[in-house]
C-alpha cells in the first residue's frame, strides 16, 4: 500500500500528468465559479473546498483522482448545499506552477540582469502559451539579492525589485487563450 501525504490522492489531470491535490487550486476554482454564477467574493467558497478535502482524504477510495471525478464532487457538494447553479461553472483548470526566481538568477549568474530577465520573460510566456492560469513566482528578495550581490537589502535592491514586478506585470497581460492569468510574487 502507498501512502499519500495527507491522505490525499492525486489529481490526474486531462494531459495524463499527475500533480499532488492542491487545496487552494479547488478553492480559486470553487471562486472563479461562483463569480461566473453571480456570486462575488462567495464566503461558501473556503467551506465547500474544505468539504471535498475531507472527503477526498477520508472517505475517497482511489489513489488517483481524474478532473472529472474532482469536478463531480465538487458539483455534487454545491448541490447538496442548495448552490446547484454554482455546479456547472466548476472547472478545476489547472494547478498552479511555481517558478524559483532564485533558480533562474543563479542561471544566469550573479551581476547577470539581463540574462535574468530573457530568461524570465522565455519562461512566463512558455508557462502562458502552455495554458497555465495560475503562475506562482517565488524567492523574490533572495533573487534580488543574489542579482545585486548584497547579503543585506540596500536602495539598489528596492529598485530591481520594482523592476521585476514591472517585468512580469507586462508579461503576463496577454495570454493566447483569453483565459485570465493570475500571477503571485513571493
Amino acid at each position: 500500500m502507498i501512502a499519500l501525504a495527507d491522505g490525499l490522492p492525486l489529481v490526474r489531470l486531462d494531459d495524463g500528468e499527475v500533480v499532488p491535490f492542491e487545496r487552494n487550486w479547488l478553492l480559486r476554482a470553487l471562486l472563479s465559479a461562483a463569480e461566473r454564477a453571480g456570486y462575488r467574493k462567495w464566503w461558501l467558497a473556503e467551506h465547500v473546498a474544505e468539504s471535498v478535502t475531507a472527503y477526498l482524504a477520508l472517505q475517497y477510495e482511489g489513489t488517483v483522482v481524474t478532473v472529472p471525478g474532482l469536478t463531480t464532487a465538487v458539483q455534487s457538494a454545491l448541490q447538496v448545499i442548495g448552490y446547484g447553479e454554482v455546479a456547472p461553472h466548476v472547472a478545476p483548470g489547472t494547478p498552479a506552477v511555481r517558478l524559483s526566481l532564485v533558480d533562474l538568477a543563479e542561471e544566469a549568474g550573479t551581476g547577470y540582469e539581463l540574462l535574468f530577465f530573457n530568461r524570465l520573460g522565455e519562461r512566463v510566456q512558455t508557462l502562458i502559451n502552455g495554458g497555465t492560469t495560475f503562475l506562482e513566482l517565488v524567492d523574490l528578495a533572495p533573487c534580488v539579492r543574489q542579482l545585486r550581490s548584497r547579503k543585506v537589502w540596500s536602495r539598489d535592491c528596492h529598485a530591481l525589485q520594482a523592476e521585476i514586478v514591472s517585468f512580469v506585470r507586462t508579461q503576463a497581460q496577454t495570454t493566447p487563450t483569453g483565459e485570465p492569468l493570475t500571477v503571485t510574487l513571493s
